[in-house]
């Protein structure tokens, strides 16, 4: 039989260089897939970022505008708090100012008692003829159509028609304040108010054509108007008259004109005198609607640098429609209120 022999054996044979070949190619295989894949998901991590901060800005502006709607809004609540914590201190003033009212009240009620307990005690000590003259006095009441210093005072509306001219708001003005004060004092209570210049222009437009309503509230704004009411004229009551009469007489009405001025800058005393004949018609007793009083400032006696011949023509117009027309002319003798 025939013997065999054996080759020696190589550690190191091709088969075993291919094994190796392969392997680290493998390897280096791997590590060329791993780096090919790491920019992409560097990207997608870098987009998934990019969208992450924009998302957060974004909450960022939502949150700074609503922060600033929150401040605006604390703003308003704080503004808020302070009006009322300032009514609260209004209130709490007007409260301690009742109160002391009322405890001055209760001090005069108490003063009143003792007055009014020494006076029935002062009656009770007079004669017969004394009595009987006080029961008189207290029985006597001036009749409301009465005139107050030659004026009547019986009409249940009045109408201003007040001089606004330059010589009138220079050197007569608080006097004429003070005529407008006493004027409206004299009638406590009337149906309507009106107030105009001499060209006819009303203080309160609103009320153009209509009746002012008399209210206290409205006297009063009435006088402060009248602080600083510069309507232009003409210096003439003429057109203010006019305007007054037509628009306000009324068959059923009893109206008195007040007409406050210095000067008549027209051209015709008589053809005035016709035409507020013609415009305040008579009633079937043969009375005039409206009354017309006037009160004359003498603004341009006092003053020597001005002729005085617009103020006598004023005074001698007045005088006359107040005589036709049922009222009262009051010439004063000074501007001084």
């Amino acid at each position: 039989m025939r013997r065999r022999v054996r080759r020696p054996f190589e550690v190191f044979s091709l088969s075993m260089l291919d094994c190796i070949c392969c392997g680290f190619g493998a390897i280096i295989l791997l590590f060329v897939l791993n780096k090919m894949g790491e920019p992409a998901a560097l990207e997608r991590g870098q987009e998934d970022l990019k969208g992450l901060l924009a998302r957060l800005e974004q909450e960022l502006v939502e949150i700074r505008g609503e922060t600033a709607v929150f401040k605006r809004s604390l703003r308003g609540r704080e503004e808020q708090l302070s009006e009322e914590r300032a009514s609260v201190a209004r209130l709490q003033g007007d409260l301690a100012r009742v109160q002391g009212q009322y405890a001055a009240s209760r001090q005069l009620s108490e003063v009143q008692d003792i007055i009014q307990g020494r006076l029935l005690a002062a009656q009770q000590e007079l004669s017969e003829e004394m009595k009987r003259l006080q029961q008189q006095q207290q029985a006597y009441r001036r009749p409301p159509e009465a005139p107050v210093g030659g004026i009547p005072v019986d009409s249940e509306y009045i109408i201003f028609v007040i001089d606004t001219s330059g010589s009138m708001q220079r050197f007569a003005w608080p006097a004429v304040r003070q005529k407008m004060d006493e004027v409206l004092d004299v009638y406590p209570r009337v149906k309507g108010l009106q107030i105009m210049n001499d060209e006819g222009v009303y203080m309160f437009s609103r009320y153009a054509g209509k009746w002012i309503p008399d209210t206290p509230a409205r006297r009063q704004a009435i006088r402060e108007r009248l602080t600083s009411w510069n309507a232009f004229s003409n210096s003439s009551p003429v057109e203010g008259i006019e305007i007054a009469i037509k628009t306000y007489w009324a068959s059923d009405k009893r109206i008195s004109l007040y007409v406050l001025g210095d000067e008549f800058t027209g051209d015709s005393i008589d053809e005035v005198l016709e035409t507020v004949e013609r415009l305040n018609r008579r009633d079937a007793r043969g009375q005039r609607k409206v009354r017309i009083h006037s009160i004359g400032f003498p603004t341009l006696f006092s003053q020597s640098q001005y002729p005085e011949s617009t103020n006598i023509r004023f005074a001698t117009l007045m005088r006359l429609l107040c005589e036709r027309n049922g009222g009262a002319f009051v010439a004063l003798n000074s501007t001084a209120p």
